[in-house]
């Protein structure tokens, strides 16, 4: 008699995880058919005629992978008035050669800005802070990019355009991953890096979720000095949320712009992509812990729904009893997910027609790699809970508040 209560509240528990599991997942399925349609509505749209004075800045550090490539293509904007500026800690950064060989060739005006060694704050946030203070007074538009993207020739003009009204704070893109190599060599990692970054893609555009990429945002001079941006870099490591925190505090609405979705192509080891992903995540936790607590909330659910509706099948079974029906409940959740990930793909597709030979190749990756994307985010939650200690770029940091940044090595 007790062990049938025992399985009967077992059995319960597995219908209830699965049930609201599988809401969840229909909401989530709704989401990403209505991100779809915005992208859709997006790319319709035309970028105008709004066209300020801009100042492009790209932090650099290290001779990564296509460097030269990704740097050249920001010489190329179909935009009339606009500068660059490449920030690095030390001009015996190895990727000042680079650089030095792309502003020999660009046609638009190029400068290096030396920053020196950061203190008490991310390098990156101590690079690019140093040269929005290098900046003109003619600069009307700021633009922050990263080195490791290849970005378009519309796309800045894209992405300054909604910046035509005023009320807008800041317009922000995201990063798109390309796979690179074989499936089994290194080609794995790079496949389940770029399905857990496309999970985080689809996010933005929905109301109240959007945040400045610092690889891809737009801002007007003036909201950027009315906000306080540079005060709120003090002592951070994330250029980027401290900006969104500082909008948000201005009550500046972020733009996201898809169609400025910015391919990033990389080559993933297992040892990178844990890096990178449990990174994010603790940066996450620390800046934006609403975002953290949402994020740890949907796919720990999932993950604890999965494991415990497999075990239910998997004890079932062994007790030779009925289990057909748990495992077709079961299938549904990550049949879900996987067809939230094949709507991600048909946008990807329309919004990077440049890269149709390498998304082809890939475009099994953010169907069936979605199902298995909430373990990793789970693990990631986790590790985010054990340290706040971080490496970015050969650097180790902790992250003792938002405002307050240890380097613990350089």
């Amino acid at each position: 008699m007790e062990l049938f209560v025992i399985l009967a509240l077992v059995t319960d528990i597995f219908y209830i995880l699965v049930i609201v599991q599988i809401a969840v997942a229909l909401y989530s399925l709704w989401n990403g058919w209505e991100w779809l349609r915005m992208v859709r509505r997006r790319m319709a749209s035309h970028a105008g005629f709004y066209s300020p004075v801009a100042a492009v800045i790209c932090p650099c550090k290290g001779n990564e992978p296509g460097l030269e490539e990704n740097l050249a293509a920001l010489s190329t904007f179909d935009y009339p008035n606009y500068e660059i500026y490449f920030s690095v800690a030390t001009s015996l950064d190895p990727a000042v050669k680079a650089i030095e060989r792309v502003k020999a060739a660009s046609p638009v005006p190029v400068h290096i800005v030396v920053a020196g060694p950061p203190e008490n704050c991310g390098e990156k946030v101590h690079n690019i802070r140093r040269a929005v203070e290098s900046l003109p007074e003619k600069c009307d538009v700021i633009v922050f990019v990263d080195s490791d993207v290849r970005l378009t020739h519309g796309w800045l003009r894209k992405l300054i355009a909604p910046l035509q009204d005023p009320r807008t704070g800041a317009t922000t893109a995201y990063r798109w991953i390309i796979p690179s190599g074989r499936l089994g060599a290194g080609g794995f990692s790079s496949a389940l890096a770029s399905a857990w970054n496309a999970a985080v893609t689809t996010l933005l555009g929905q109301p109240g979720e959007n945040f400045c990429w610092g690889g891809g945002t737009a801002i007007r001079r003036r909201t950027f000095d009315d906000a306080h941006v540079l005060d709120a870099w003090d002592g951070t490591v994330s250029d980027d949320f401290a900006m969104t925190r500082a909008l948000e505090e201005a009550r500046k609405p972020i733009v996201f712009c898809p169609e400025c979705l910015a391919a990033t192509l990389y080559p993933w080891t297992g040892t990178s992509l844990l890096e990178f992903t449990n990174r994010q995540i603790l940066i996450t936790r620390v800046y934006s812990q609403r975002r953290w607590l949402l994020g740890a909330v949907a796919h720990g659910s999932y993950s604890l729904t999965v494991v415990y509706a497999a075990i239910v099948i998997l004890i079932t079974m062994i007790n030779n009893d009925p289990w057909i029906q748990f495992a077709l409940v079961t299938l549904l959740i990550p049949l879900l997910a996987a067809m939230k990930g094949a709507i991600r793909t048909v946008a990807v597709d329309e919004l990077l027609p440049q890269w149709k030979t390498n998304l082809k190749k890939w475009n099994w990756v953010w169907t069936a790699l979605a199902p298995i994307v909430p373990f990793l985010f789970t693990w990631n939650f986790f590790a985010s809970l054990a340290s706040r200690r971080i490496r970015w770029r050969g650097i180790r940091y902790e992250l003792v508040s938002p405002g307050t940044t240890r380097i613990l090595h350089r």
